[in-house]
């Protein structure tokens, strides 16, 4: 069974490095062609950084590959082994805990690489060491105390029933909804320092146009991302009565009035169609899937593997199966994704024009060095949104591109 479960696995990695070098080579192409959305120099970076974060991938999914290798040919059983005491509560949460935060040093550098090398090549990293670091230690606590708890519990739900998978499965779900809900707070009170929008005008436009979706939230706030990152963004966040509109100070400053009043109006149009609500319903779908099969892995993997089918060892099964299992579900939640994007942008038209909607993205696209363009297999398997350029299209701008098919004379070295 341990044979199966290593060779599906393998295959995972393989179907991604697949998908990467498909990517790769496919911006390698088209960058040498007619520009899209932007002047030559700045289609150049975007695509020199979207196939430098690839590659980064790449060698990030290799040494998860021989970490999980790792971990599946003894790791288990020597951390298992070495975690000798009375207290079997203790020995879980030690355990799994291990495990992550083994995982979590291992694969620290390319968090540091990417941030540090990458970002700061192409003008978007503005954190410092000291920031990083600080980051880096309040994640590593708040996934401390907050995992030590839901291994517990999950631990205590399976010593107690039979059907252990699925009252589980209820509890994560639930963790996920109320992740959902105070997001928003936990970010800022650890990470950003978010302010009330002071600007009056803008804040009345915003409330308005809250009004005509029906919109009810705590406020509207500004967050001080540029001290981390250059990129624009902005997310509506929470849940019910915890609901709040956030902004990035990046956004505030390259977006005029209306082109923001129209991303917002984008944003709303998914609260309008309830697709964060459909979003929660598909993860709880998929971790449905995901408990039911590993509630009934056969003994004879644990067996395999030297160790006893005891909660922690489940819980770090778990952990160690998940991106194999959520990159095979991710096709059919990128599909839905998509669809719920040009539903999004047809209601950003509608509420805020489709001029400035259009100004928007291209803005977006320009300011966030984001390649316009990407291989089929790879949008496929990873992307939640369409491409721009054929969000563009649906939004009435006649946009030519002279890189469909992506393949043509090799590019010259830059």
């Amino acid at each position: 069974m341990i044979t199966t479960v290593i060779g599906l696995y393998t295959l995972y990695i393989l179907v991604r490095m697949y998908v990467s070098v498909m990517q790769i080579g496919y911006i390698n192409q088209v960058k040498c062609k007619g520009a899209v959305l932007m002047d030559e120099v700045q289609y150049r970076d975007a695509a020199n950084y979207a196939v430098a974060k690839e590659k980064l991938s790449m060698i990030e999914a290799m040494v998860e590959y021989i970490l999980f290798l790792a971990w599946m040919g003894g790791m288990i059983a020597w951390l298992d082994n070495m975690l000798i005491t009375q207290s079997e509560t203790f020995r879980t949460i030690a355990a799994v805990m291990g495990m992550i935060l083994i995982n979590g040093l291992v694969t620290l550098p390319f968090s540091w690489i990417s941030k540090f090398k990458i970002d700061a090549q192409y003008g978007f990293n503005r954190s410092s060491t000291g920031q990083f670091v600080k980051d880096t230690l309040i994640s590593t606590v708040l996934t401390v105390v907050i995992g030590s708890l839901i291994v517990w519990i999950v631990a205590m739900i399976i010593r107690s029933s039979e059907q252990w998978w699925l009252w589980s499965f209820a509890f994560i779900f639930a963790v996920v909804v109320a992740l959902n809900m105070f997001f928003p707070t936990i970010r800022a009170l650890f990470f950003d320092k978010v302010t009330p929008l002071e600007n009056a005008e803008l804040r009345e436009q915003i409330e308005a146009l809250m009004a005509k979706t029906g919109f009810e939230s705590s406020g509207v706030f500004i967050s001080d991302a540029s001290k981390r990152d250059a990129r624009l963004n902005a997310y509506f966040g929470g849940l019910g009565k915890t609901k709040r509109v956030v902004l990035f100070d990046t956004l505030i400053q390259k977006l005029s009035a209306a082109e923001l009043i129209a991303v917002l109006g984008h944003e709303l149009g998914h609260f309008a169609h309830g697709d964060l609500y459909k979003n929660i319903a598909m993860v709880g779908a998929m971790l449905f899937g995901m408990f039911a099969l590993f509630g009934n892995l056969p003994e004879s993997l644990y067996m395999e593997m030297g160790v006893a089918q005891s909660p922690h060892i489940v819980i770090m099964l778990f952990i160690l199966l998940l991106p194999m299992v959520s990159f095979v579900m991710m096709p059919l939640m990128g599909m839905v994704s998509r669809h719920n994007e040009y539903e999004a942008d047809r209601s950003g038209a509608e509420l805020g024009g489709a001029e400035y909607l259009v100004n928007a993205l291209k803005k977006l696209v320009s300011e966030n060095k984001s390649f316009p363009l990407s291989h089929p297999v790879y949008r496929f398997f990873h992307t939640t949104h369409p491409p721009v350029v054929d969000r563009l299209r649906a939004l009435g701008y006649d946009i030519r591109v002279d890189a469909d098919e992506g393949y043509g004379d090799p590019c010259p070295n830059d």
